[in-house]
């Protein structure tokens, strides 16, 4: 299965900020749709991730201030990315060896959308799921 197949599944909107976003305006909309990370992008342009394992990290344990702390100082930017057509196994080997939760997905230079390792899990197990049944229909009517 690909990367694909977890987005054309998705509900969700890709929702992002800009770097002048403060921090407590990203935990804001994180909360709003109820998800773990946010991509920065200007301009087109993908800078950056916010994740919650950042506001813990870098603003929380720091004692910062989320309300005038911004996103561009804090930010993830060394960025690990897959395509449309990476395999899920590539995501999951990618998310384990660089201990990291969330994957943008890039395609010709522009961010189209993020998966998550909950995504991941989830449509492995549901395709693992089809298999077994569809093996225990077969078997029953063999």
């Amino acid at each position: 299965m690909k990367v694909r197949t977890i987005l054309n599944n998705k509900k969700k909107l890709l929702i992002t900020v800009d770097g002048n976003t403060t921090v407590f305006a990203a935990l804001k909309l994180m909360g709003e749709y109820n998800i773990g990370a946010l991509l920065i992008i200007e301009d087109e342009k993908l800078l950056g991730i916010f994740s919650e394992r950042d506001y813990a990290r870098k603003i929380a344990l720091k004692g910062k201030n989320s309300q005038e702390s911004l996103i561009r100082d804090i930010m993830t930017t060394n960025l690990f990315t897959v395509s449309l057509n990476d395999s899920l196994e590539t995501c999951m080997e990618l998310m384990r060896d660089k201990h990291i939760r969330h994957l943008p997905v890039v395609e010709n230079d522009q961010a189209i959308g993020m998966i998550s390792i909950g995504d991941v899990v989830n449509t492995i197990i549901e395709a693992q799921k089809a298999t077994i049944n569809h093996l225990e229909t077969y078997i029953r009517n063999s």
